[in-house]
């Protein structure tokens, strides 16, 4: 792009023309774009920073927690909390939610985040991220509780990912089309690289992680065993498969050059609906993506259709490019 566009700039001309974007979330988006600056700056530092390693604690899900995964939690309430545009805000890594303290004032948004998703990169130097999404608090709420974060994912008013790789970038929909912005590291600015993000209609290419294969329902060993099958196969063109175990590469690699990412339930936990949480990472990436002009499911229905029953629900997930999720939804359907 011949001139740079800030965020800042990017989110001013987006109200004007949509009138979706209120000064109270674009402070907030703001905000969170500049706590993600400095995540990466801590992700960039790695060893030299001593910030690799565990942080020998574990999460509310029974994961152990890297030293990473806690400081970039901590960046983000932190950066979050004294802004008055939020209501209250909740964590992968929090067992229940944060109530902005009462020495701050208050907003109308409740915010959710993975703060460092892809955690088992952290000390590879493999691309990870921070995830977020941005809801409207219910009319007439006081003091929140978490029964006002449990809301489908359709009613989020904006959701986003970083990427801390080779770039920083960072992907933002506000229910307008999906939008990239690279991190200008001498500047320290967002600038607008890619408008209107879209993902094509078909692919070649799939993302699963397939060491779990004899573990899979038959629906996705169905898929999986067309698509492996090429040119020879009822499919009759040949797939490649890209898992980077990091759900935030996964998905912004699809976002530039289309794919299907899945991470379904399977038989080893046939109680667990899937992995993934719906509130911090199922229901952002599902909204990035149909705003792209791809698909979201669980195999069975819309993800952001979902009404969510508790804070950290897991789900399974199968989102990307459009036909492809609705022929894997399909064998699920059968």
């Amino acid at each position: 792009m011949s001139k740079r566009i800030s965020l800042t700039q990017h989110l001013i001309e987006q109200q004007r023309l949509h009138n979706k974007i209120p000064s109270e979330l674009r402070l907030l988006i703001e905000v969170v774009g500049r706590a993600c600056k400095s995540i990466s700056h801590a992700v960039g530092k790695g060893a030299l920073g001593e910030v690799l390693g565990s942080a020998g604690s574990e999460n509310v899900q029974g994961e152990v927690q890297k030293k990473l995964d806690v400081i970039s939690n901590e960046i983000l309430l932190e950066a979050n909390e004294w802004g008055g545009h939020l209501a209250g805000m909740a964590s992968e890594e929090m067992e229940t939610i944060h109530p902005i303290p009462n020495r701050y004032p208050k907003g109308e948004y409740l915010l959710m985040f993975d703060p460092l998703d892809g955690s088992s990169n952290i000390d590879v130097n493999v691309s990870i991220g921070t995830i977020f999404s941005v809801l409207k608090a219910p009319e007439g709420m006081t003091q929140p509780t978490e029964k006002d974060f449990l809301q489908p994912g359709s009613k989020q008013v904006a959701a986003g990912y970083a990427v801390y790789g080779p770039q920083t970038v960072l992907v933002l929909t506000t229910g307008d089309g999906v939008h990239c912005f690279t991190l200008d590291r001498e500047m320290g600015a967002w600038v607008l690289t890619q408008r209107d993000m879209q993902i094509p209609e078909d692919t070649k290419e799939f993302a699963i992680n397939a060491s779990n294969a004899r573990h899979w329902y038959p629906p996705v060993k169905r898929y999986v065993d067309e698509v492996l099958a090429g040119t020879t196969g009822p499919r009759q063109k040949d797939f490649n498969m890209r898992w980077i175990a990091s759900m935030v590469a996964d998905v912004h690699r699809i976002l530039n050059r289309g794919g299907v990412f899945m991470y379904p339930a399977d038989a080893r936990e046939p109680d667990k609906a899937g992995k993934l949480r719906l509130m911090y990472e199922a229901n952002p990436m599902a909204f990035i993506v149909e705003q792209a002009g791809g698909a979201a499911t669980n195999g069975k229905q819309r993800i952001l259709d979902i009404q969510p029953e508790k804070l950290h629900q897991r789900v399974a997930v199968f989102l990307g490019s459009k036909n492809e999720v609705e022929r894997v939804t399909s064998y699920h359907q059968q």
